[in-house]
């Protein structure tokens, strides 16, 4: 493509520029070939003549479209220059606040300077599982791809972090090990995860620390290696360190400060284990204060001091190793404040001395001596020599440096011992935090090594990516030319080969007299002109140049030998080897072994000669551990984190260009882009390029072979065949061909609407003339209808007018006349109202003025009264008073005298003695009580024996009379029929006598008697014969009777018997009484309680009861005494009478016959009740009497005990006895309530149960005689043989409880059952099953059947938890199996669910409600699984279905991607789409209906699946910039309407589901609402009410422009909308809780289904059990 096209008027372009680097242009007019300047014009407006050099011809770098602004890869621009980075990467850090950019491979992050919401566990979540290019950049997607390769591959994988100081390396490393801690877990039993992140916290206190760049930067480099077991599970780590930078312990810069620990230990001094320390703040310690800034803004070192020994804790090391290290840090505080004195000889401040000497355990006198001088050796002598200041200043400086890199080393050696696991390694994943390239004004040996390092790592990330980029074409199978890149092996060979710069520096340190300066000599002899990377400065003979492939960095000599030798006085060392300090000796135990060996190696020569030759150099140990991380490094997959520091005054989200620009090139990420430049950057796939560029195709040139479509296409477009190669599966596009399809594209689209906006234009211009053509018709027709309707309506106003005015006129006239004359009549009115109101006025007046002249008279006079009363009771007062104030001297006086004393002392002796007298009778009489109380119970047993006596006799006589009473009537109904039947003989006779008497007077008055008379005769003589019958049974009543009143005088002895026991019971009360009256004297609170006061109350309380028991005995017996003699006299009778036959007719006999049969057993029922009640009361009677002696003895000890204490003792000891006895008693009554509480509710459900029953009996009997009323006079009545009723138990034997169990829960298999049978089955089973062993009353099986269900169920759940089926069909199982409990439990509630046949089947002995609760939590616990198993289906289902897929066709187009590709295909076979989901919903739904789950927790469940969909995918729309577009927010309102209508399908539109899809909703209509004025803010912020200030920002941010018509959201907008959300009160978290279960709610529902209806399919094999 030639320069002239693309270098066309309007096009865009990057001019340098010294502030900015790059400064953006237009061109204003076309280049064409030959021209030596471009006219262009900058951004502001400024016009540029940019002058090109005729050699070269370079013209200035193209500017990329709008469109590939702000992408997510790097390679992804089609102009590949350093201006297109620099400007992508300002665009995401400051414009959209993304710190993460791809560039190819690399993972670019810039710091923030700032806390960022982009870390939590959420976002974790969100990353893993997730391929690289599918996500917006980010160090989690790096942690995923070297993990998922790890899995993959099985292959070893590193991630190196690099960046310069304050770039933010060591936070990148600790998020990737926290991303690996969270998504594996460890395989032992040890937290692995937790110790690998505890490592951080330590090595930060003891690695890192403050410079003018950073504040949290690190001072050593560090290699971590994760370790993973087979499983991909943490087993443990290794921690690598190097070349820490020991200077920082004794120097510091301005404004810098030492390591961290220092600080923490001086901010925590105030602690009680560090006060033998002896610290102070760090102001006091020169090693702590030289860079005048002890303070960190933000920090607070006394509680980042509890972390690091959290972190100590946590990874096993104790609390003496702990305070073992903390000595040794403040040992060297205190070494740094040693100071020597201006004399020949050193004198040392003895204060701190003398502590450095107590901490560590040596001599003072010793360290002093060899502090201030040092030993020479020679062949044959040796010599102690005095030392400068300044040498001994370097000796005290070396030494301190020297014990803190030992004490770091442990420390590392420890961690590294706590991170190593028993398990096996399998792979592991390394994790380098390794300093960037550095360059100083003074740069010396510790960036020497360094950027020494860099170079080699840079070696390896340019073979890597070449080795990649060759990978790629073989794999497409396109041809490649070898790709020149900078090759820095010259530079590495110049530092480490054969006499290169390190090996001269070791080789100098071997020299006796070396120095910098003959070193600096002989760099210069060697490689100044021989290696073309070595340079010599100009003004300087100690600095040498190195032209590093960052940048050219000169370094100066001096130091460099002292720092390469990192000597020590080794006296000095000597000194601390014998320290009486144990880890002191720990960390000098290598320097041991190592003398031991030279001492061994070396029998002849120089010894010192010899062990300086042996001591490996810092030079040689750092090149040895930089090859063996290298090895490494080459031996895994690599994977690159570059960290850019943005500006050097840590303003948040502000990039200094220049100082971008050179991290850029000194991270080699301009390296990477300008391999990618050198051969085909941009790639395609077919598919991707013909749904992008589709709009460039005819309908014709479109063939079913979307490869062959896309060659005809390019073969049209671009003629130049070099430009770009078809792969197997890819287009490969040279740079710049990207911008030049996508100009063509824009161009053919720009034509399109110009040709869509002139039809449409066209269209509107002849509807509006139409338009107005038919309104001006419409106008012209209503106008002139309007003047016709305007003159009728004049003409009929004119005459309206007329009649209008006569009528006004005369209503106006009458209207005046009515009122004037009401006017008068009103005057009137009122002035005589006002005549008599006055009158009135003036006599109310006279009254009142009376009343309140008696009112105020009598007032004066009352307080005149209350006056002279005061004064009278004032003066009373104060006489009173003065006489009271002697009486009180007098009283003072006398109480200070010592015969008032005595007196009172005399006083309290008698009455001690009187009180120990008293005590004394208390004691006999107490005696007197137990004899009487053992009289009571011997009296009391006797009476027991004679009363079952007397029970027997009775229940013998009741037999007897049983046996009599089979063939006898009721006797009560007998004697009423003969006492009836003796008032009608008695009133027979009397009439008798009567006629006889007058019959006899009229014969006497007639004559002699007739034969008729002589019959009367005979009739009054067998009459009289009659009533002499009659009046002998009377007699024999009479006797019978007698016989019953006396033996009621008997029962009347005994009742006054018992009241003469009922008077000596309380006399023996009283005699209690007047015992405590006694005891409770005038001084009562100071002695103990009476003792058995309350239980002998208790016990005279129970005696009583048991006499009313004895008198209900006695009289129930003279009952049936008098039963029994009325049986034998009824006998009597019954035989004698001859006509008894006749007395029967009716079936009385009969009757009274069964009542007295169930009297009899009612009486013995109650009998045997009694018995048992009595029995009962005795064994109580009995413990209380036991305890009553317990209590007594306790009473006498406790007052032999008070006697002999004082008086206090004494109210402590009976106060303390007193409550624990009431103690005892209140738990005794608690027990005895639960107890009765328990009984209460049993005989209450028992009675609800029994009326229940009764009614029914009672409605159904009436039904039944109705009907037989009814169908009375039908004959004919068919008999049909009953069917068996069930009642809804199954019987099953002791024992089968696992039998049964194993079939129904353990084997079953949920499909058929569910298909097949009753949903429900297995509960209804279990619970009729229970049914039976609560009608047998056993509790042992009751309890046994729960526990082994229970158990059962969360075995099955545990074992089968991820089949959804088992879970889904055991939830519903155990929701029926918990309402059947309630719902036959027989309280109120459940009843008036149930019908009658139901509630005939509540259960009758137990009460089961903690059951209820505890397979409500199993219930639960199955939801929580059963939500787990279809959230692990969704998961993979949601972010393609409802993001990626699109079910409109054309809406979204791809833009161009880097070589970071997303996995997820296009629309087509095998693409997951939202009718995917819908169906794996649908199939949820009808598992769980199948499996008769309650309707309510089905819509529970679908309001929580559908609250893990939005959450998911808003999760994903807010870390995918890609998809947060006005075409995206299309297709997501239109996947979120096809799930709300499969809600209103399933008719669960009221479930709540549609709510939790709500801030789905309004981030889709965020995306596709207007971004512009202010109004569209307030809009915004009026419609997103669920979703957070963050979400919003993010969303608005994220925002991106997917075709060339769209606007990006300016920064002004986002600020007006966190100015209007300021004030919203929400959580500040960015990601939604996709983890988070809604709280579930088990609703009762009864179930229709009757228990006795029940059956049990034969499939089941449950032929043991047995319905009843």
């Amino acid at each position: 493509m030639a320069a002239s096209e693309l270098y066309s008027k309007y096009a865009r372009v990057w001019v340098p520029d010294a502030a900015e680097v790059w400064k953006s242009a237009e061109l204003i007019k076309d280049y064409t070939p030959g021209d030596q300047t471009l006219s262009l014009r900058l951004d502001d407006g400024t016009e540029l003549q940019y002058k090109i050099d005729p050699r070269t011809n370079n013209l200035p770098p193209l500017r990329n479209p709008n469109i590939l602004v702000a992408e997510n890869d790097l390679t992804a621009l089609s102009y590949l220059n350093e201006p297109a980075v620099l400007h992508n990467l300002k665009v995401r850090f400051v414009d959209s606040k993304l710190i993460y950019t791809y560039c190819g491979i690399i993972l670019v992050a810039i710091n923030p300077y700032e806390n960022l919401p982009i870390y939590e566990t959420e976002i974790i979540n969100a990353y893993s599982g997730q391929n690289m290019g599918d996500m917006d950049p980010h160090i989690f997607a790096v942690a995923e791809e070297a993990y998922r390769q790890m899995a993959r591959d099985e292959r070893n994988q590193s991630i190196i972090v690099s960046g310069e100081s304050g770039a933010g390396k060591t936070v990148s490393a600790k998020y990737a090990m926290r991303y690996f801690a969270t998504v594996s877990s460890s395989s032992g039993e040890a937290n692995v995860e937790e110790k690998v992140l505890a490592s951080n916290p330590i090595m930060e206190a003891f690695g890192n620390a403050k410079t003018t760049r950073n504040d949290n930067s690190s001072r050593f480099g560090k290699y971590i290696e994760i370790g993973f077991d087979k499983k991909h599970c943490i087993t443990g780590a290794n921690m690598r360190t190097y070349l820490l930078e020991k200077s920082r312990v004794v120097f510091q810069t301005y404004r810098e400060r030492n390591y961290h620990i220092f600080y923490q230990l001086c901010a925590s001094s105030h602690l009680p284990e560090f006060k033998a320390f002896k610290l102070g703040c760090a102001d006091d310690f020169y090693y702590t204060n030289q860079g005048q800034n002890p303070i960190i803004n933000g920090v607070d070192d006394a509680k980042e001091m509890r972390n690091t020994r959290k972190a100590f804790s946590l990874l096993g090391i104790g609390e003496r190793d702990q305070m073992e290290i903390y000595q040794i840090l403040a040992a060297v505080l205190h070494l740094s404040n040693v100071e020597q004195g201006t004399f020949d000889i050193c004198t040392f401040d003895n204060v701190h001395l003398m502590v450095f000497s107590e901490l560590v355990g040596v001599p003072c006198q010793e360290m002093a001596h060899w502090l201030c001088h040092r030993k020479l050796k020679t062949t044959t002598e040796t010599y102690v020599k005095s030392v400068s200041r300044m040498n001994a200043v370097n000796g005290r400086d070396a030494l301190a440096k020297h014990i803190y890199a030992k004490l770091f080393s442990w420390i590392v050696g420890s961690i590294n011992s706590a991170l190593k696991s028993g398990g096996k390694q399998h792979s592991f994943i390394g994790v380098l935090d390794i300093y960037g390239f550095e360059t100083f004004d003074v740069n010396s040996f510790e960036q020497f090594c360094i950027n020494y390092a860099n170079e080699k790592l840079q070696q390896q990330f340019n073979l890597h990516v070449f080795k990649l980029e060759q990978e790629e074409y073989m794999k497409e199978e396109i041809p490649w030319t070898l790709i020149d890149f900078y090759d820095n092996q010259p530079c590495i060979n110049l530092i480490e080969s054969k006499l290169g710069i390190l090996d001269l520096l070791d080789e100098e340190c071997k020299m006796p007299k070396g120095s910098d300066d003959t070193w600096a000599q002989k760099l210069y002899n060697t490689l100044l002109k021989q290696n073309a990377h070595f340079d010599k400065p100009r003004l300087s003979n100690r600095a040498f140049i190195i032209h590093h492939f960052a940048d050219k960095v000169e370094y100066q000599c001096e130091g460099f030998l002292e720092k390469n030798k990192d000597t020590v006085n080794e006296e000095q060392i000597n000194v601390l080897k014998n320290s009486k300090f144990d880890l002191l000796l720990k960390l000098f135990e290598d320097d041991e072994k190592a003398t031991n060996s030279n001492k061994l190696t070396s029998v002849t020569g120089r010894p010192g000669q010899t062990q300086r030759d042996n001591k490996k150099t810092v030079g040689l140990q750092f090149r040895q551990s930089l090859h063996l991380l290298m090895d490494t490094l080459n031996a895994t997959t690599p994977h690159y984190v570059r960290c850019i520091k943005p500006n050097d005054h840590k303003a948040p989200f502000s990039l200094d260009p220049v100082r971008a620009v050179q991290q850029l090139r000194a991270c080699g990420i301009l390296e990477t882009i300008r391999i990618s430049a050198a051969g085909f950057p941009s790639r395609w796939t077919y598919q991707e390029f013909f749904c992008r560029y589709r709009v460039l195709m005819k309908q014709k040139d479109v063939l079913l072979d979307r490869k062959q479509t896309c060659k005809n296409l390019m073969e049209k477009l671009i003629k130049d065949r070099d430009k770009y190669q078809f792969g197997k599966n890819k287009i490969f596009f040279r740079a710049g061909q990207v911008a030049y399809l996508e100009k063509m594209r824009s161009d053919k689209l720009r034509m399109a609407c110009v040709h869509i906006q002139k039809t449409i234009r066209c269209w509107l211009a002849r509807k509006k003339y139409l338009r107005m053509r038919d309104s001006a018709v419409t106008i012209q027709r209503h106008v002139r209808g309007h003047q016709a309707r305007c003159y009728v309506k004049f003409l009929r106003r004119t005459r309206a007018a007329i009649v209008i005015q006569r009528n006004m006129r005369m209503w106006v006239t009458r209207k005046r006349y009515q009122q004037q004359r009401s006017a008068a009549i009103t005057i009137q009115c009122f002035l005589r109202a006002y005549m008599a109101r006055k009158k009135y006025y003036k006599l109310m007046f006279e009254k009142k003025a009376v009343v309140i002249q008696k009112w105020v008279r009598g007032w004066l006079t009352r307080q005149h009264y209350r006056r002279a009363v005061a004064a009278i009771v004032l003066l009373q007062s104060c006489v009173r008073r003065m006489r009271a104030k002697k009486e009180l001297k007098k009283l003072k006086v006398e109480a200070r005298s010592v015969e008032h004393f005595k007196k009172l002392n005399i006083g309290m002796e008698n009455k001690i003695m009187q009180l120990q007298h008293k005590i004394d009778e208390q004691h006999k009489e107490n005696r007197e009580l137990s004899e009487r109380l053992i009289a009571v119970e011997k009296a009391q047993s006797v009476e027991k024996e004679k009363q079952s006596k007397e029970i027997e006799i009775l229940r013998k006589s009741e037999q007897e009379a049983r046996a009599k009473a089979e063939t006898l009537p009721s006797l009560l109904e007998q004697l009423s029929f003969l006492q009836h039947e003796l008032e009608n003989t008695r009133r027979e006779k009397e009439d008798l006598e009567e006629r006889s008497n007058i019959y006899k007077a009229q014969t006497e008055q007639v004559g002699p008697l007739s034969p008729k008379c002589i019959q009367l005769d005979n009739i009054s003589t067998w009459f009289s014969f009659f009533k002499y019958l009659k009046v002998k049974e009377l007699e024999q009543e009479k006797q019978s009777l007698r016989q019953q009143l006396d033996k009621r005088e008997e029962s009347q002895q005994e009742k006054t018997k018992r009241q003469e026991l009922e008077s000596e019971n309380k006399k023996l009360k009283q005699d209690l009484n007047e015992l405590r009256k006694s005891l409770t004297d005038e001084k009562s609170d100071l002695l103990p309680p009476s003792p058995g006061s309350l239980p002998y109350n208790t016990l005279l309380e129970q005696l009583n009861s048991s006499n009313e028991e004895l008198e209900m005995r006695k009289e129930e017996v003279l009952l049936l005494r008098a039963h029994m003699v009325r049986q034998e006299a009824l006998k009597h009778k019954v035989r004698k009478s001859s006509d008894i036959h006749t007395l029967n007719e009716d079936g009385e006999l009969w009757l009274a016959y069964e009542g007295l049969k169930e009297t009899n057993r009612l009486l013995e029922c109650q009998m045997r009740e009694q018995e048992h009640v009595h029995d009962e009361k005795y064994r109580k009677l009995l413990e209380e009497v036991n305890k009553l002696k317990e209590e007594k003895e306790q009473q006498h000890k406790l007052l032999t005990q008070s006697l002999h204490l004082p008086e206090d003792a004494r109210i402590e000891a009976s106060l303390k006895h007193e409550i624990t006895r009431l103690t005892n008693e209140n738990l005794d009554l608690m027990e005895q309530q639960e107890k009765q509480d328990k009984t209460i509710r049993k005989l209450k459900k028992q009675l609800k149960f029994y009326i229940k029953k009764v009614e029914d009996f009672e409605a159904s009997a009436q039904q039944n005689n109705n009907a037989s009323m009814m169908n009375a006079p039908v004959r004919a009545v068919n008999i049909t043989r009953k069917e068996k009723e069930y009642q809804g138990m199954l019987e099953y034997k002791q024992g089968d409880e696992s039998r049964l169990l194993k079939i129904l829960v353990v084997d079953l298999k949920p499909r058929g059952v569910a298909v097949s049978f009753t949903p429900g089955l297995p509960a209804y089973i279990i619970f009729m099953c229970l049914r039976y062993a609560d009608s047998v009353n056993d509790d042992q099986r009751v309890s046994t059947l729960l526990n082994s269900t229970i158990t059962s169920i969360k075995s099955v759940i545990k074992r089968r938890g991820d089949d959804l089926e088992m879970v889904s069909f055991w939830l519903a199982n155990t929701c029926r199996l918990m309402h059947c409990l309630k719902q036959y439990s027989g309280d109120e509630v459940s009843v008036t669910h149930n019908t009658a046949k139901q509630n005939e089947h509540c259960l009758t002995n137990f009460e089961l409600s903690e059951y209820q609760q505890v397979f409500s939590d199993l219930a639960i616990q199955i939801y929580r699984q059963l939500i787990k198993c279809m959230d692990d289906i969704l998961q993979p289902m949601i972010v393609a279905s409802m993001l990626e897929h699109e079910a409109i066709q054309g809406v979204l187009g791809s833009k161009p991607t880097g070589l970071r590709k997303r996995s997820t295909s296009f629309s087509g076979e095998g693409a997951v789409t939202v009718e995917t989901l819908l169906q794996r919903l649908g199939l949820f739904h009808t598992t769980m209906s199948q499996h008769g789950m309650d309707s309510d927790l089905i819509k529970q469940v679908v309001k929580q699946l559908f609250y893990i969909i939005c959450a998911v995918t808003l999760n994903h729309l807010l870390l995918r910039k890609d998809m947060c577009s006005w075409s995206k927010g299309l297709q997501i309102r239109y996947n979120v309407w096809q799930l709300e209508e499969w809600l209103t399908e399933k008719e669960m539109a009221d479930c709540g589901a549609k709510e939790t899809l709500e801030p789905l909703i309004q981030a889709a209509q965020l995306l596709q609402i207007k971004k512009k004025t202010e109004a569209d803010a307030q809009a915004i912020c009026n419609m997103c009410t669920s979703l957070t200030t963050a979400q919003i920002v993010k969303v608005l941010t994220l925002y991106t422009p997917v075709i060339e018509f769209e606007e990006r959201v300016s920064n002004s907008f986002i600020t007006t909308i966190k100015n209007l959300l300021k004030g919203r009160v929400e959580s500040s978290t960015l990601m939604m809780d996709a983890k988070k279960i809604f709280s579930v709610n088990l609703p009762f529902t009864p179930s229709s289904v009757a228990l006795d209806t029940i059956q049990i399919p034969a499939s089941l094999n449950l032929s043991f059990l047995t319905r009843i």
